[in-house]
């Protein structure tokens, strides 16, 4: 890996650990609006993005979740699980747009791993955490399309990672 595209991976690392700690009450619960979740659309433009925003839930999750081991496993888990989904997805979607879209529907689905992790670590009901995880993952990622779409004009997040 270059160290122009390892550089950029620990700052979108850091970039999703200090947005996290911001809103960090409101990114561990049943209804979880980290904000920071925006950051997963970065792979519809470079797959490469990927490390840093795995390691950027991984370092959230050691030092901000109350849950321990079962956010460092689950949680990255469904980041590397959605991640690579979207990945692939891209591989048949044309348009950044239209990728983000389909980026944001595999997370809300997927938010079911969390939920598994949420039963068993704090009990609570699989069928209502699902439902409210997914709602709120749905909302941050669907808000992050036109947030990341305008960076996008700006920056060009397609050729800030070398490829």
């Amino acid at each position: 890996m270059k160290v122009r595209t390892m550089a950029i991976n620990a700052v979108i690392a850091a970039l999703y650990l200090a947005v996290t700690a911001l809103i960090a009450p409101f990114g561990f619960t049943n209804v979880q609006f980290r904000v920071s979740e925006m950051f997963n659309h970065l792979v519809v433009f470079n797959k490469k993005y990927i490390v840093g925003i795995v390691l950027g839930v991984f370092i959230s999750n050691l030092l901000l979740s109350t849950l321990g081991w079962f956010d460092l496993t689950f949680g990255v888990a469904h980041s590397i699980i959605s991640l690579t989904a979207t990945i692939v997805a891209c591989k048949f979607i044309k348009g950044s747009i239209q990728r983000m879209i389909a980026n944001t529907l595999i997370f809300t689905f997927t938010m079911f791993i969390i939920a598994i992790e949420l039963k068993l670590a704090i009990g609570l009901p699989f069928w209502i955490g699902w439902p409210s995880l997914a709602i709120s993952e749905f909302i941050v990622m669907a808000i992050g399309i036109p947030v990341m779409h305008a960076l996008n004009k700006r920056i060009d997040f397609r050729r800030l990672i070398e490829e």
